[in-house]
């Protein structure tokens, strides 16, 4: 049976489900995702899955939500001047805005409520505060040189 190794990049299936099990994303969606072991591009309770797992490999991993993407955070819930936000779009709720955090970072702020004034956003991840489970299918290796 071979497994991938640090450095090896594999091809991966996943179902991406919340705690209560409902499905919130996979690969049929987005197609297969190509990541190289040990280069810090996933979860590294996946990573570790991945290195035990052969070809055609089916597991779930779980992840509570502080190792997976954080806990929500209330004070990522602002209101900002409507009149600081461009005039088109139009902001509606749900839309995604990006902006810089205070350290110069990119961030996405989601948008909750829009007001005359005021428009409520949240720059929590849209999964914080959410218990998560990745089920997986080890579909190739590619063996690094």
């Amino acid at each position: 049976m071979t497994t991938p190794n640090s450095g090896d990049t594999v091809i991966i299936d996943y179902v991406l489900k919340r705690g209560d099990g409902a499905e919130i994303g996979n690969t049929a969606q987005t197609g297969p995702q190509e990541i190289t072991l040990g280069s810090g591009q996933i979860f590294p309770q996946i990573e570790a899955a991945l290195t035990s797992m052969a070809v055609g490999d089916e597991k779930s991993v779980a992840i509570e939500s502080d190792s997976a993407f954080g806990p929500r955070r209330e004070e990522l819930i602002l209101d900002i001047p409507r009149a600081n936000l461009p005039p088109e779009p139009a902001p509606e709720p749900g839309m995604a805005l990006q902006a810089q955090s205070p350290d110069g970072q990119p961030m996405t702020l989601y948008i909750l409520e829009v007001g005359e004034e005021q428009v409520k956003v949240d720059g929590n991840h849209p999964l914080a505060g959410e218990d998560v489970t990745f089920d997986l299918t080890l579909r190739e290796i590619k063996q690094a040189a």
